[in-house]
């Protein structure tokens, strides 16, 4: 016996187990015996013994020892084992033939110790064996069920993933198709068949790929030729293990077609719809290279229009750039709002667009600035030719929103190469002389001149020596009378700002006042002047008037109300004193509000005047939406209404329409007395200009009412 240790148990009183045991020593350590003494231990250790995986293979048990115990011991232990075998030691043969079973219990003579011991140890391997074969078979059994449960679990998740396949193919965004070496169908998915209109029977499985064609041909979404197309595909398959082609088809879609090689020679494809991804990234593209307002082409777009011009002048050409913007553009903005001064822009870059020829190139720059570039250009005069038509189609009224709006246009050129070699250069040069044309009156063209740059560093220069008179205090205040008409007795002054600059001296205030409603200082600056106007009429006559006049910017600010408040309150000035005039592009800003303001600055007790009238375009109707108290007529009629029957008429239309509606009005800018007479015998009732007094300092204007108070005191 080899391997493990036959295990046998050994039932019988201590002598007899201790006998064998003596004799299963002697057998060698082929056996390993167990004895026991007790009734009940034989199941007990069976039982016991098999749980710990050392189970006895075979049961001796003595025939004396059974007789002291119950009869049913060994049906118990042949029915705790069904492998096991018993083996009785018997008194006599008839007690043996009394308990043989076949196959399961054996009697031998009970002074047969070696013998039973012999006969236990063939049998324990038979039980081993059939313990042996029994493992097996239940092992293979499970496997057997384990296979069988790995089948269905496979073919339940084949079938899952076939459910699966079938999901994703058909839920697909893209069109799918797949076709054997011989481009004949595989499979498609329901995209595929929408994408094309194809229905089911034209794309069975086997269908020919030449035949799926023909049929969208038909349908219209097709536009080649299939031969060709299959031809060329296969070509490209060849060449590569993946093909991407663009197609348009015939209904006007783009198609993208992604094309994958199989080992069988077969191919698959997915075909996206990519129309609406085309146009948005063809739309992308033109945004960035276009304004989005107005359509045209921006600076990078022009200024690499200006890089392949300067490639024909590198080879002897001229070329002509063109910076223009609309002149006073800001105050549409101001008075109507962006959106009518958005459709201005519109409707001017249409204007443009009508006058340039194909060749040449408009773009918006930013703002109201625009660019054009002449490439070609066959001389510098033609250039300016140009530049006339475009002011000329520019300055032409617009009919904007209910509003008839008229601006012009300013014009700077460069011509290249002689103005610049870069784009940079050029833009800048006729930037330049943009300005130049702005300065000398605009709604005109200027070429550019070396030493327009020497201008534009005078501007800077300005602008930075503006800054310092505001914080260094270099302002003053001057004031001119105001007279009545027929009495000329002084009723008032208008407060004027001057500029006293330490290195300038005095600068003019057409030079500065829009330099500084331009950068913003407008509005600090007019505080000032409010406040120390107010403080100087304090001190004059009770009967004398101070007119100050107040920017669109101060009303865009809404802090107008606030400062004139303190301006009153820091002077002590009667509300009655003080006259506020405003121009027309005041009101034309934010209409509603402005009036709002103008009505609650009324409610103090203030004056409040319409300066300039008859400049503008609709300061009649500005008449009818607030009870003004003065007119003030331009000055620009004063001057020519002993020359021009015209401007005479217009004074006295205006100067009737006052006296009509009950408001009084001012003749400004009256400076001889031929003009006095006129305008006094139109109806004017105030006049101002240096007829009687030029603009003076506080200084000056005390010893004024000093000189008008010993005249009339005299007289």
């Amino acid at each position: 016996m080899g391997g493990l240790a036959l295990r046998i148990l050994y039932c019988a009183d201590a002598g007899a187990c201790e006998a064998m045991r003596t004799i299963a020593t002697a057998a060698g350590d082929g056996l390993d015996l167990v004895t026991a003494s007790e009734c009940g231990a034989p199941v007990e250790i069976i039982r016991r013994d098999g749980a710990r995986d050392l189970p006895i293979e075979a049961v001796i048990i003595n025939q004396a020892w059974l007789a002291t115990c119950a009869p049913d011991v060994i049906s118990r232990v042949i029915t705790a084992d069904a492998t096991l075998a018993v083996i009785v030691e018997a008194d006599t043969h008839d007690d043996m033939a009394a308990h043989i079973v076949p196959d399961r219990i054996v009697a031998v003579p009970k002074e047969d110790h070696a013998r039973a011991l012999q006969l236990a140890a063939v049998l324990a391997e038979k039980c081993r064996a059939a313990r042996s074969y029994i493992k097996m078979q239940r092992e293979l059994k499970s496997s057997q069920r384990a296979a069988q449960l790995v089948s269905t679990e496979y073919q339940r998740q084949s079938r899952e993933r076939e459910r699966l396949f079938e999901t994703a193919l058909h839920n697909m965004s893209q069109g799918l198709c797949m076709f054997d070496a011989d481009a004949n169908l595989v499979l498609c998915n329901d995209r595929y068949m929408e994408m094309y209109g194809l229905s089911r029977e034209i794309v069975e499985p086997g269908a020919n790929l030449r035949t799926i064609l023909l049929h969208r041909k038909q349908l219209g979404n097709f536009s080649g030729d299939p031969d060709i197309y299959i031809k060329e595909l296969r070509a490209a398959l060849a060449k590569d293990d993946g093909h991407t082609q663009f197609v348009q088809s015939g209904d006007g879609r783009t198609i993208s077609i992604v094309n994958g090689t199989m080992a069988n020679g077969g191919w698959v494809a997915t075909h996206e719809d990519i129309t609406e991804r085309t146009r948005a990234e063809e739309q992308i593209r033109h945004m960035a290279r276009h304004d989005s307002l107005t359509g045209l082409p921006n600076r990078a777009a022009f200024q690499d229009e200006m890089q392949q011009g300067l490639k024909r002048v590198r080879r002897g050409q001229m070329m002509g750039v063109m910076c223009l913007d609309l002149d006073h553009f800001k105050n549409v903005n101001d008075t109507l709002g962006h959106l009518v001064g958005d459709k201005l822009l519109c409707a001017a870059a249409t204007r443009l667009k009508d006058v340039i020829r194909e060749t040449d190139v408009i773009a918006r720059l930013g703002g109201d600035e625009f660019a054009v570039l002449q490439p070609d250009l066959d001389k510098p005069e033609n250039a300016a030719a140009f530049a006339q038509r475009i002011i000329n189609a520019v300055n032409q009224p617009y009919e904007i929103d209910g509003h008839q709006v008229v601006v012009s246009t300013s014009i700077g050129i460069a011509i290249a190469p002689a103005d610049g070699s870069s784009a940079e250069q050029l833009l800048r040069n006729a930037d330049m002389a943009l300005y130049r044309a702005k300065w000398d009156g605009r709604s005109t063209f200027r070429y550019f001149e070396p030493e327009m740059d020497e201008a534009l560093q005078a501007r800077r220069m300005l602008e930075i020596d503006l800054r310092n008179a505001v914080i260094h205090n270099e302002f003053q205040v001057y004031y001119q009378p105001q007279v009545d008409a027929t009495t000329e007795q002084v009723t008032g002054c208008e407060a004027l700002l001057r500029w006293n600059s330490p290195t300038r001296g005095m600068v003019s205030p057409a030079q500065f006042i829009p330099l500084a409603e331009e950068i913003g200082l407008i509005v600090q600056i007019g505080d000032w002047v409010l406040k120390t106007a107010c403080c100087e009429a304090a001190t004059w006559p009770n009967q004398a008037r101070i007119a100050v006049n107040l920017s669109p910017a101060q009303f865009k600010s809404r802090s107008v109300v606030q400062s004139v408040i303190n301006a009153l309150a820091v002077s002590g000035l009667d509300p009655t004193r003080l006259e506020l005039e405003i121009t027309e592009s005041v009101l034309l800003h934010d209409n509603e509000a402005t009036i709002a303001t103008l009505h609650q600055l009324r409610s103090f007790g203030i004056k409040i005047s319409m300066d300039d009238f008859g400049t503008g375009y609709s300061s009649l109707s500005y008449l009818r939406s607030f009870p003004f108290d003065k007119i003030k007529i331009d000055r620009s009629f004063i001057k020519e209404i002993s020359d021009k029957g015209d401007c005479a008429a217009i004074v006295k239309a205006v100067a009737g329409l006052g006296k009509g509606l009950g408001i009084a009005t001012t003749a400004e800018g009256v400076e001889t007395a031929e003009q006095l007479r006129q305008v006094r015998s139109e109806g004017c009732t105030e006049v101002q200009g240096y007829f009687f007094s030029a603009p003076q300092p506080a200084e000056a204007l005390r010893a004024f009412f000093a000189q008008k108070k010993s005249q009339t005191q005299a007289a």
